[in-house]
């Protein structure tokens, strides 16, 4: 039978407590070490990234944060990993041994229905090695356009410009429109009315251009009129080209258009406006009576 006098005391007495303090101290200091670990290895890494163009190897800024951010969190992963085992070792006193490898038949019967997860994952490790896109970058990936945040080994962040936060299995990121390679392009339409001259059109415009890369930083030399694009009911549209730093052509577009429209009316070279022509009766006539001396 169970003394409860003897348990009572054992309760009250300080051995169960110093026994209860130690664990607890150690699982304290498990973690606390862990987070130092962790603390001291991330600067490690901005240390080591810091001076890479001095360095024997030669990465881009874009790849430079997204292994950054990779390099923290697979560190982060496995410190913490070993933390939890050395408490369930020696705060709990699980045999770890056994216990992982339970996990590890475990881990079998589990991966067969976890297919989506090592597709993520292997996803994610090409998306690092082909330089597919990285941290920072303005991209379009499944129908979603935005900043890369972070890519892990599961999943990607994209920050769309209004400012939602998606989150994507790396297994669905099976086309990417990655805008941040190569210079953009600017594409601008100008309509112009037919009652104004196409020359004095084009010198106006080339006049505005010619200022626009000292304005804008993004604009990269100056814009090139191509000539008449198209032919309208009430005008004509001159186009207009420019190259911009990537993911500005955007940007670009905006102010060629503000920079043109006002040089344009300035000038006094006004935006066409939708036109209708109404005739009277007595004009109609008219009109006629010319078509038929025209025919004659």
């Amino acid at each position: 039978m169970i003394n409860f006098e003897d348990t009572w005391n054992y309760l009250k007495g300080p051995d169960l407590w110093l026994l209860i303090g130690g664990k607890i101290l150690d699982a304290i200091l498990i973690i606390v070490l862990a987070l130092i670990i962790v603390r001291v290895t991330r600067k490690l890494v901005n240390r080591l990234f810091m001076k890479r163009e001095k360095g024997p190897i030669r990465i881009t800024e874009r790849r430079e944060n997204t292994l950054k951010k990779l390099i923290k969190n697979v560190v982060a992963y496995v410190v913490y990993f070993i933390a939890i085992i050395m408490i369930l070792d020696n705060v709990f006193g699980f045999n770890v041994g056994a216990l992982l490898a339970g996990a590890g038949v475990a881990g079998l019967a589990i991966g067969f229905g976890a297919q989506n997860l090592v597709r993520d994952i292997i996803s994610g490790f090409f998306i690092i090695f082909e330089d597919q896109f990285s941290v920072g970058d303005y991209v379009g990936v499944s129908g979603i356009e935005g900043t890369v945040e972070e890519i892990g080994l599961r999943t990607t962040k994209v920050l769309s410009w209004t400012g939602e936060l998606n989150v994507l299995p790396n297994g669905n990121v099976t086309q990417v429109i990655n805008y941040s390679v190569h210079n953009g392009l600017s594409i601008v339409d100008v309509n112009i009315p037919y009652e104004s001259n196409v020359n004095d059109a084009e010198n106006a415009i080339n006049e505005i251009v010619a200022t626009l890369p000292d304005k804008y930083d993004f604009i990269v030399g100056v814009p090139e009129i191509i000539g008449v694009q198209n032919l309208d009911v009430s005008h004509f549209t001159i186009r207009i080209i420019a190259d911009t730093l990537p993911g500005f052509q955007w940007a670009g577009e905006r102010n060629i258009r503000k920079e043109i429209q006002n040089q344009l009316y300035n000038a006094g070279i006004e935006i066409p406006a939708p036109r209708i022509v109404m005739y009277s009766g007595n004009d109609k006539e008219k009109l006629l009576d010319k078509n038929r001396e025209r025919g004659e």
